[in-house]
């Protein structure tokens, strides 16, 4: 079993990966509107700053500011879930080995 499946994820241990994807909104989320973007095709979105990460998350604790009010696809993103992993695994393919793994 490679090392990945293995690992714990946790809050504390998070890379929030999650937050460098795009997040669709819908039209239940009550996202702040100078937090979003439209897309050249109509979808709006949660904006993302110069470096591709959404710019709720707050850099320096890897947290997102707007937790109790994040969008609901973010709220059905499960930490350490498939799709978790799943992104964990992808970031790792490409080289970018800086993903904190905390073996249990």
């Amino acid at each position: 079993m490679e090392r990945e499946k293995q690992a714990k994820i946790s809050c504390s241990s998070c890379d929030a990966l999650c937050c460098q994807l795009t997040v669709v909104l819908e039209a239940r989320d009550a996202v702040p509107a100078h937090l979003t973007a439209r897309l050249p095709s109509g979808l709006q979105v949660m904006a993302k700053d110069e470096d591709g990460w959404c710019v709720a998350l707050d850099g320096q604790q890897m947290k997102c500011r707007i937790y109790e009010s994040r969008p609901i696809v973010c709220r059905s993103f499960v930490m350490g879930g498939p799709y978790c992993r799943a992104e964990r695994d992808e970031h790792a393919r490409q080289g970018d080995r800086n993903i904190a793994l905390h073996l249990t």
